[in-house]
């Protein structure tokens, strides 16, 4: 009898563990070959809106490579993504001087994607928190 009851007992066993680390092996998106617009940056409980009129673009290559513009220069560099992790290499952009708020935007932007930080993504907003995680930027797919 209790050779019966042990495979049955095995087996929902057995499945259990494997249903399990299926629900906790959840994958991050993946960010690359992707395009972003900012929508708003600074500190989390006090967003700044994006500079009306003025084009932003966030771009995750496929190829390890980043790059846009966050209100005046063009930008570009190397990233890497590791779960829910990016990590930016040094950035390098153009250096032309531009009107506030312009430039305000896209220092505190660049200030931002420096070295390893969070981010997360919810639909079409992605949000990229600095290493404090008091300040953030937030972007609509494009």
């Amino acid at each position: 009898m209790a050779k019966k009851l042990l495979f049955p007992v095995l087996c929902l066993l057995v499945g259990s563990v494997v249903l399990a680390a299926c629900a906790s092996n959840k994958t991050s998106p993946d960010l690359s070959a992707t395009n972003w617009k900012l929508v708003s940056y600074g500190p989390v409980s006090d967003q700044t809106l994006a500079a009306p009129g003025i084009d932003t673009l966030l771009k995750f290559g496929a190829d390890g490579k980043v790059g846009g513009n966050l209100g005046c220069n063009s930008f570009g560099g190397d990233y890497t993504q590791k779960g829910d992790q990016v990590t930016f290499g040094p950035l390098i952009s153009t250096l032309m001087a531009c009107p506030e708020p312009q430039m305000s935007q896209e220092s505190i932007s660049f200030a931002i994607l420096t070295g390893t930080v969070k981010f997360t993504l919810k639909g079409d907003l992605l949000t990229i928190m600095d290493a404090s995680g008091k300040n953030e930027l937030v972007f609509t797919r494009q």
